[in-house]
């Protein structure tokens, strides 16, 4: 059974989701308030039923079944995501699904290292730990109160955002300097303001946002160097 909103574009900016429990939901969500044409697919009739106004076109079926998947549309996404991680056997039948029927890329949630590896195996583009993720993220944010928000670039490189203390009040990106530490200033914000990067001259208030790129070990030691507030 399928609720139908008339067919997006083609391929490109066309998502799947498969699964619809918390996690995937919140994905279809984002994907569409950005605008794309996104398709979900569970077995559970409520869950598709809850989504089928929010997405571009909701589909009740078994993700195992590759010729149901194909008639919904499955295949003509440029990106699917793999959103159970709980059903073993649905995921990795899925998985092999949308590998098998060509679909550009494919993401797929792993609830642990032996489903991780499976997915490994069958060259999943990429495999996410939701709960891993944001667990690091949160303990890396309450470790040190001054940092706001990171990212991972990957080969050991993060973006961090810095909340200014009091101790740079009244310096300037360009006084500012790392001799310590190899890191580069990415940007300063103030409020919705963006401020400058490194070497131009623009002077810190403290509360302003300072972003600073490098490995995890000079942007612990620079952390630790500043006073938490």
């Amino acid at each position: 059974m399928a609720l139908l909103k008339p067919p997006g574009p083609r391929k490109s900016g066309n998502f799947a989701v498969l699964g619809l429990g918390l996690f995937g939901t919140t994905v279809a969500r984002e994907l569409m308030r950005f605008g794309n044409y996104v398709i979900g697919v569970d077995h559970d009739e409520a869950r598709v039923t809850d989504m089928a106004d929010e997405l571009s076109r909701a589909v009740i079926i078994d993700v195992r079944d590759d010729d149901a998947l194909r008639e919904a549309g499955i295949a003509d996404c440029e990106t699917a995501l793999v959103a159970m991680g709980d059903d073993l056997e649905s995921s990795i039948i899925a998985a092999i699904n949308l590998k098998t029927m060509g679909v550009p890329t494919v993401w797929a949630k792993a609830s642990s290292k032996t489903h991780h590896r499976i997915l490994s195996k069958l060259k999943v583009d990429r495999i996410i730990h939701p709960e891993v993720e944001v667990g690091q993220h949160i303990a890396q944010v309450l470790h040190n109160p001054i940092v706001r928000d990171y990212v991972s670039l990957g080969n050991g490189f993060h973006v961090v955002n810095f909340k200014v203390p009091e101790k740079l009040d009244g310096v300037s990106l360009r006084e500012l300097k790392h001799p310590d530490y190899d890191l580069r200033c990415v940007g300063a914000m103030r409020g919705t303001e963006y401020l400058g990067f490194d070497g131009q001259d623009c002077t810190l208030k403290k509360d302003d946002l300072l972003i600073l790129l490098g490995r995890r070990a000079d942007l612990r030691t620079f952390a630790a160097s500043l006073p938490w507030p």
